[in-house]
């Protein structure tokens, strides 16, 4: 009974207007910003974690999950290499690979590449690449010989289209009757994929492994394997197993390791964001003190009543800390589910705010990930909504303290 009076009292404070309504006022203005700090925090971590997830898979579709290269040599028997790791638990595929940097020649123009000879075969079971071909197809690297695809980037900036002819050239050199020549070989471009990062667009080509083993000379070896996973999380834990299985004669590295820096930073800069746009609940918290003290104030004569009417000092920060905590539940709850709705349909609602307004905020001509990718994880969301919620709380304490310091006599003396 005695909470139930302290609720009642609490909430008739947080709804019930003072003489000139500016109390009131200002409770609506600190609600108000808990909405909308809660509702950005989700909104905007959701749509960081979507930018992330988008990116990492545009990654892993070029990416291996674990790669296996020899200690500065290549790999002579790779194919029971292959066999010892298709056992293991989570392999889904394998695929050898050759690489070497080269140059790349359409007439007066060049650009370094580096070219990658692939089985495409073996290649779709550790790859997406060619889901991301946006002219030509991967056929002509099994049909035919001295074929390449390039990036889209790379084909742009040598100026090439499908079928133009486009001349490879080894830093490796052949050592004949004039001394040493270059390695070079004409190839016909059969495809061109764009994924949509510049390290990849820019600078990757792909051709088959066997003629990549003829221009480098390397027949019967190649540089490494790639292998992809079941479930590309179990990398780390794969790649250890790995490691001791094939020994200390390989070198053995998985995605989160190659990729850790980038990966870090966004890490860091959703870190930066999140302790930002927590400000925006920090302000409002400050609203709630100065509100409460407002309304101690605002309220004093009805307090010295209470406590004269025996109601302890403990009770009276009660009252106060309730109705602090009403503020900072409504505004978490409410900002909560908007930030949620609006995490889901973020990208419906960016579609409809340009075709209001009539402008494309991220053209596709210009940016690869022309959309909203949005991911929305409970755990963010479950710590947002502490946070706030907390926040809101610690700020009730000091105004319920101040309430809980009147002194009835003095109050009602001059009343």
């Amino acid at each position: 009974m005695k909470y139930s009076v302290e609720l009642l009292i609490g909430f008739r404070y947080l709804v019930a207007k003072n003489r000139d309504g500016f109390v009131s006022f200002i409770s609506f203005i600190s609600v108000l910003g808990i909405i909308i700090g809660v509702w950005a925090l989700i909104t905007v971590l959701s749509v960081m974690n979507g930018f992330e997830k988008e990116l990492r898979e545009r990654i892993l579709t070029v990416a291996s999950h674990v790669t296996i290269t020899g200690n500065q040599r290549m790999l002579v028997n790779w194919p029971d290499i292959a066999d010892q790791v298709k056992d293991v638990e989570g392999v889904l595929g394998i695929a050898p690979f050759i690489n070497s940097q080269a140059m790349l020649a359409n007439g007066n123009i060049t650009a370094g590449a580096l070219i990658q000879g692939i089985t495409p075969v073996l290649e779709k079971t550790v790859s997406n690449i060619f889901d991301s071909l946006i002219e030509g197809n991967e056929q002509s690297l099994n049909r035919e010989r001295w074929q390449i695809i390039l990036g889209s980037d790379l084909a742009e900036k040598l100026n090439l289209k499908v079928t133009d002819k486009v001349t490879v050239i080894t830093p490796e050199a052949n050592i004949g009757i004039a001394g040493m020549l270059p390695r070079l070989k004409q190839f016909t471009v059969s495809g061109i994929f764009e994924l949509g990062m510049y390290e990849y667009d820019n600078t990757l080509a792909f051709i088959n492994i066997d003629d990549a083993a003829n221009l480098l000379q390397t027949q019967g070896t190649v540089n490494g394997l790639r292998i992809s996973l079941t479930d590309v999380y179990t990398a780390p834990v794969i790649n250890a197993d790995l490691g001791r299985i094939l020994g200390n004669d390989f070198r053995l590295s998985d995605w989160t390791h190659e990729h850790r820096n980038f990966f870090r930073a966004l890490q860091v800069e959703k870190r930066v964001m999140f302790l930002i746009l927590l400000l925006i609940v920090a302000v409002a918290a400050f609203n709630v003190i100065s509100t409460l003290v407002m309304v101690v104030v605002d309220k004093k004569s009805d307090i010295a009543i209470l406590r004269t009417l025996g109601l302890s000092s403990q009770s009276v920060i009660s009252i106060f800390v309730v109705q602090g905590s009403l503020i900072g539940f409504i505004g978490t709850v409410v900002g909560g589910i908007v930030g949620v709705l609006t995490a889901i349909n973020i990208d419906a609602i960016i579609s409809t705010i340009e075709q209001i307004v009539g402008i494309e905020f991220f053209p596709k001509s210009i940016y690869v990930i022309s959309d909203f990718p949005s991911d929305l994880r409970w755990r963010d969301v479950s710590l947002i909504l502490a946070t706030s919620f907390s926040f809101s709380l610690l700020a009730t304490l000091y105004p319920a303290w101040r309430a809980s310091k009147t002194q009835p006599a003095e109050v009602l003396r001059y009343a």
